[in-house]
C-alpha cells in the first residue's frame, strides 16, 4: 500500500541533505556558570555557593560590557557579576535575596521584604534601572539604578500595593490594572515596561516607566480587558488570547511573546495601542488556531515548537529557547511572517531530533529544559535550567 504525505506535512519536513551554518559555536559554551564541579573533576552539589546555581530561569546582560544578572530561582537569590565572567564557575560578586552566599530559602526564610525573592524568573535592563519578575511574590521588582551592593534594597514594587505584601492579584479572584499573578517575564524596552503575567494568561505594558508602588498598566495583551484571566481570552479569537505567556522580546516596534502554553510565537508588527489587540502572526504553527506541541507529531521539526519560554532578538535574529524540545533555533529578523520556518539550531544534531541532553550527559554543546536567553556583542547567554547552569556561547562568525 502507498501512503501519501499531505502538502503541510511535506512542508513541515526539512529538506533532504539540507546543510545549515552553525548558528553557535560548535564547539560549545565558552563559558560555564554554575557547574556544579569541583577541583578533581567529580559531581559537585546544588548548594548554594557563590559559584554555584539551582535551575536557573532568567539572566540578563547589561549594555555595554557591564554587570551580567542571572535569577537563581531554586536559591530565591539574584546573582550580580560586575563584568561578565570569561572562566567557568567564575563566583557572582553580589547577591540580592539571600543574607549571603550558602543560604537559601524563599523570602530568605523571613517575610516579604524589599529585598527578598520568592522563584524570581525574568530579568531585564536598559543600562539604568533593573526589572526582576520575582514570580511567587506576584510582583515585580524595580531598581532605578543597577544594585551596588548586596542585598540593595528595591525602589519599586508592581503588583503588590507595598514591599510587604505577595498575594496573588492582591488577594482577588479577578485580575486588575494593577495586579499580578505568577509573572515569569519582563522587558524593559524603548522607555516601556512589558510584563509576561503568566497566570493571568496575559501581558501588562506601561507606556511609560513606572514612578510609584503599584502602578497600574496601560495595556493588556491576551485579554479583551484588565479583569479577565482565562485561557486564550475565553474564546476571544486564537490570535487575541493567550496560554502561559512567559517572556516578550522587543524589535523597535515588534513585539513577540512567547506563548509557551499554546507552543508557539507571536508576533504584532506594530506596537498595539488598544486592549486585545490581536498579532500579526505566529511562529510555530502553521495558523492562529493550531496549539499542538510539535504541531501533533513526536518528533520536532524546522516548522514547530514545544512550549518555547525565552525569546531574544539579536542582530538581524530571532532566537528562541525551545524549551521542552531542549533546543535552541533561531529566525531572520528580514523574513518572518506566518508560520516561517527557522533558520539555526543548535544544541541538538538536526531540527527532527530533540531530548535532553541529546538524552545524554551534559555537554558544552547540549542543553536540558533551557529557560531564557540574552545577547551582547557576539555572546548569546543560555539559562540552561535542567543542566542547573547558563551558558555564555558565541554565535558562530
Amino acid at each position: 500500500m502507498r501512503i501519501s504525505l499531505s502538502p503541510d506535512y511535506r512542508r513541515a519536513l526539512p529538506p533532504v541533505g539540507m546543510a545549515l551554518p552553525p548558528m553557535l559555536d560548535p564547539a560549545g559554551a565558552r563559558v560555564v556558570l554554575g557547574n556544579q564541579v569541583d577541583a578533581d573533576g567529580l559531581p559537585d552539589s546544588v548548594a548554594p555557593k557563590p559559584h554555584t546555581l539551582f535551575g536557573p530561569r532568567g539572566v540578563c546582560f547589561a549594555p555595554h560590557e557591564g554587570p551580567c544578572f542571572v535569577a537563581d530561582t531554586g536559591h530565591h537569590r539574584l546573582m550580580v557579576w560586575n563584568k561578565v565572567p570569561d572562566q567557568d564557575n567564575a563566583p557572582a560578586d553580589l547577591l540580592i535575596g539571600q543574607p549571603d552566599f550558602f543560604s537559601e530559602g524563599r523570602n530568605a526564610r523571613g517575610v516579604v521584604g524589599a529585598a527578598t525573592l520568592n522563584m524570581p524568573t525574568g530579568i531585564s535592563t536598559d543600562g539604568t534601572i533593573l526589572a526582576v519578575a520575582d514570580a511567587w511574590n506576584h510582583r515585580v521588582l524595580i531598581w532605578r539604578t543597577l544594585p551596588e551592593h548586596s542585598n540593595q534594597p528595591a525602589d519599586l514594587v508592581l503588583g503588590q500595593a507595598d514591599f510587604l505584601s505577595g498575594v496573588a492579584n492582591r488577594g482577588d479572584a479577578v485580575a486588575a490594572a494593577d495586579t499580578l499573578n505568577w509573572c515569569y517575564g519582563v522587558t524593559v524596552a524603548d522607555g516601556r515596561l512589558f510584563v509576561a503575567d503568566t497566570g493571568n494568561r496575559r501581558v501588562l505594558v506601561w507606556n511609560s516607566l513606572p514612578q510609584r508602588n503599584g502602578q497600574a498598566a496601560d495595556l493588556v495583551l491576551g485579554q479583551t480587558d484588565m479583569v479577565t484571566r482565562d485561557d486564550n481570552a475565553s474564546g476571544s479569537g486564537a490570535a487575541v488570547g493567550m496560554r502561559w505567556p512567559h517572556s516578550v522580546a522587543v524589535d523597535d516596534s515588534r513585539i513577540l511573546v512567547a506563548d509557551a502554553g499554546n507552543n508557539r510565537i507571536m508576533v504584532w508588527n506594530s506596537m498595539p495601542n488598544v486592549d486585545g489587540a490581536p498579532c500579526s502572526f505566529v511562529l510555530g504553527q502553521s495558523s492562529f488556531d493550531g496549539n499542538d506541541h510539535n504541531r501533533a507529531g513526536y518528533h520536532p521539526n524546522y516548522r514547530s515548537l514545544n512550549m518555547p519560554y525565552g525569546t531574544v532578538v539579536h542582530d538581524g535574529l530571532v532566537f528562541c529557547a525551545d524549551t521542552a524540545n531542549s533546543r535552541l533555533v533561531s529566525y531572520s529578523l528580514d523574513d518572518l511572517g506566518m508560520d516561517r520556518a527557522a533558520s539555526g539550531l543548535a544544541a541538538q544534531t538536526s531540527f527532527c531530533d530533540k531530548g535532553d541532553n541529546r538524552w545524554r550527559f551534559a555537554a558544552r554543546d547540549s542543553v536540558c529544559w533551557p529557560f531564557a536567553l540574552s545577547a551582547s556583542g557576539t555572546t548569546l547567554a543560555v539559562a540552561d535550567t535542567g543542566n542547573n547552569r547558563v551558558l555564555l556561547w558565541e554565535v558562530a562568525a
